[in-house]
């Protein structure tokens, strides 16, 4: 790290390939939009020498389509890859959206990497999602460390910052979130604000220096020495007492001095275990100049604090019959284990798949097996097959520069898989496997369109399921009752860039159009109904008659007919054929065109012609009777209850709750959930839901996030139901 180390920047370079494991150090940045993650990421970039022939930084990513994007949306909305080269270490730097409705690349992200950075603005603070990303990475026990962005705020305050992350994330332990520099603040601007020019490392008490643009390095003054006494003390205390040495605290409270080299080992030990989570801060170098301040720092930290991929847990891996399969971790030489962690389009190269290689080796031209899950309800094709490994590559701004392999550990950008999607899994041809997928958030924002011209409507299905195939977080839906093709999305920006896909990458033009909800009828009460379908006029003529009652049954019971005819007024052969037209206009609904359910139909009587009856003829009288009962009796139009779930933040739970009842909710009961959550449960209709994704993210600023799982469906009011009638009128 900056105590232990020193690096000349002029002698890193790129990396495009590592060729073990134990030189890739793989790590995420988590942080809300705005907090600085990219532009720290071009900042490690510049530092580490990551630069064009024209000075400029090159950016990671993978899809060219995607500067548009980001640029109408003002904010990143893809994974994108930099890895750059440090002390002969390749670190493969994930940048992530910051925003909510991209959370499926930020799982993405955590996925493939074995450390997390978590990027916070000292104008900004904590806020409640990234609270929420360090508990994911507590629970799987994720390293961490944190950046403190914006030094340059008018308002921003190291000291406090480090104070508010401590108490954010420091849980029980706040002195397991502690600084390792101190910022060095240069003299007052116009407008009364010091910037920070340099740090103060308080381990080594040395005094980096950015001031000119590049790092160097001196002794403090005697006056400076005072005020990190105290930061400096607690640190060593913070260190210690993660040591896996007992008796160091005794030995250090009973006077003795620690070795600032037995302490360093000690900070990269614990660090990379995940116990202890240092502060630092960083800037953007100045116009001209080659390193930002902290950057060297930060790239010391990762290099040196994170984790090889040697230390990260593999996932779980089954044969494709789901036995489960050991595995040694990172083992170059084992079996191929490697998973898709994203799947992007480039308009000159095609389809790019960037994979994480866990296990073995991978090499182009190489054909492999690639496992999916499956994921049906998603809208994902079911696939088992083998593809042909194409070119293997690395980011390089907009370019794709060739690497002859990937090691275990390593990251990689495979070219023109076909049929390969985010989540899957790339074994070896002849031993089969598959991963255990990751988590992904369910999309719960539904997005109804239609194709805008019949070229379009040509093209529509292809898109989408590239679409789908490309990203897991969002889900097709072919709705049988509506007639409906639905986007499942996780909020309004998601959607955009959604439709933004199919638009510029797919060429389809799509109209969002109104999302209706899969309503159905019912009986209120008993009725009667007499179908005649009697025709003798020309040709050959028709003759049925049937009698039936209706009675309504309790939820869930669907369509039951019962067959009471007695004497043979109806024969035994045109029996079903009643059955038949009941159930077929039972399908079409019988007063505003829902489906019909939860009834006994019970055919009781009926009249047949020797010649003239027929098949046809009684499923005309069948479905005729039902609708005449229909007009007898008072029918319930039926909405579907979703069973809701929301957790919280307690600061929010009132305004949650109030929230649920103004949408006709019934609150079923709350739980707290550790500390500071709270689990809601309510039953809500799914007419006052369709856009509760983006209306909760407002209500709990953030901290809340929802699942709903059908319940039932029920009678709806009946001003609502009317006019829903209404509007079923006029569109006849």
């Amino acid at each position: 790290m900056g105590d232990k180390t020193q690096t000349h920047p002029g002698a890193a370079g790129r990396a495009l390939a590592a060729d073990r494991p134990t030189s890739v150090r793989n790590v995420v940045l988590v942080g809300h939009s705005g907090s600085g993650k990219t532009t720290l990421v071009e900042a490690l970039a510049l530092t580490a020498g990551a630069v064009n022939r024209a000075g400029r930084v090159e950016d990671g990513g993978t899809v060219s389509d995607y500067d548009d994007i980001e640029h109408r949306q003002q904010r990143s909305v893809q994974l994108s890859l930099v890895p750059v080269e440090w002390n002969g270490i390749k670190v493969n730097i994930l940048d992530t959206p910051g925003y909510a409705d991209f959370v499926g690349e930020l799982r993405a992200g955590l996925r493939a990497a074995d450390a997390a950075l978590f990027v916070v603005s000292a104008s900004d603070g904590v806020d409640g999602s990234t609270r929420m990303v360090w508990e994911e990475c507590a629970a799987v026990g994720m390293p961490r460390a944190i950046v403190v962005t914006h030094l340059e705020a008018a308002r921003a305050d190291f000291e406090e910052m480090t104070r508010v992350c401590a108490e954010a994330f420091g849980g029980d332990d706040p002195d397991a979130v502690l600084p390792l520099y101190l910022p060095l603040r240069g003299p007052e601007g116009p407008d009364g604000h010091a910037s920070a020019t340099g740090l103060i490392g308080l381990l080594s008490q040395k005094l980096f220096d950015y001031s000119s643009g590049e790092r160097k390095e001196s002794e403090p003054g005697e006056d400076q020495l005072p005020a990190i006494e105290l930061a400096r003390n607690r640190l060593i205390e913070g260190i210690i007492a993660e040591s896996e040495d007992e008796t160091l605290m005794d030995r250090y409270l009973g006077g003795e001095q620690v070795d600032v080299s037995t302490l360093v080992d000690d900070l990269e030990r614990a660090v990379a275990r995940g116990s202890f989570f240092p502060v630092l801060a960083a800037a953007p170098a100045a116009e001209g100049a080659r390193q930002g301040l902290g950057t060297i720092e930060l790239l010391e930290l990762i290099t040196g604090g994170f984790p090889t991929p040697f230390e990260h847990p593999l996932p779980g891996v089954t044969t494709i019959d789901g036995t489960p399969r050991e595995l040694k971790p990172c083992d170059t030489d084992g079996p191929l284990v490697a998973e898709i962690v994203k799947t992007s389009s480039d308009p000159y190269v095609g389809r790019i798949s960037l994979v994480r290689v866990f296990s073995g080796t991978l090499r182009p031209d190489r054909t492999v097996h690639v496992s999916g899950h499956g994921l049906a309800d998603r809208g994902h094709e079911d696939h088992d097959v083998d593809e042909k490994i194409g070119t293997l590559s690395m980011p390089f701004g907009k370019q794709q520069r060739p690497v002859p392999q990937a090691v275990a550990g390593d990251l990689v950008c495979v070219a023109k898989l076909g049929r390969a999607e985010t989540g899957d899994t790339l074994s070896a041809k002849d031993d089969p496997l598959l991963m255990e997928p990751w988590k992904m958030p369910d999309p719960l924002l539904p997005l109804a369109i239609e194709a805008h011209s019949k070229a379009d409507e040509d093209k529509l299905s292809q898109g989408l399921s590239r679409l789908v195939a490309e990203d897991p977080t969002m889900r097709l839906e072919q709705n049988q009752d509506t007639h409906q093709v639905v986007l499942w999305c996780l909020g309004e920006a998601h959607a955009d860039v959604a439709l933004e896909r199919l638009r510029n990458r797919y060429g389809v033009q799509v109209d969002v159009v109104p999302h209706r909800v899969s309503l159905r009828e019912t009986f209120a009460h008993k009725a009667a109904g007499r179908g005649r379908h009697v025709k003798q006029s020309g040709g050959h003529g028709q003759y049925a008659i049937c009698e039936i009652e209706v009675e309504p049954l309790p939820g869930g019971s669907g369509i039951e007919f019962v067959d009471k005819v007695v004497g043979g007024s109806v024969p035994r052969q045109f029996i079903p054929s009643v059955e038949k037209g009941v159930r077929a206009q039972a399908a079409k609904g019988v007063a505003a065109g829902y489906p019909l359910i939860d009834v006994r139909v019970t055919l009781v009587d009926g009249k047949a012609h020797s010649v003239d009856s027929s098949d046809a003829a009684f499923q005309t009288a069948g479905a005729l009777a039902l609708r005449e009962a229909a007009t007898e009796a008072k029918i319930h139009l039926l909405e579907p209850v979703a069973e809701v779930t929301v957790l919280v933040g307690d600061d929010y739970v009132g305004a949650v709750m109030s929230d649920l009842s103004s949408r006709r909710g019934r609150l079923l009961g709350t739980e707290q959930v550790g500390s500071g959550r709270t689990l809601i449960r309510a039953e809500v209709p799914e007419f006052e839901i369709g856009r509760y994704a983006v209306d909760l993210r407002s209500v709990s600023h953030g901290t809340a996030r929802f699942d709903r799982s059908y319940a039932r469906h029920e009678p709806m009011p009946p001003q609502i139901a009317e006019r829903i009638r209404e509007q079923a009128g006029d569109g006849a």
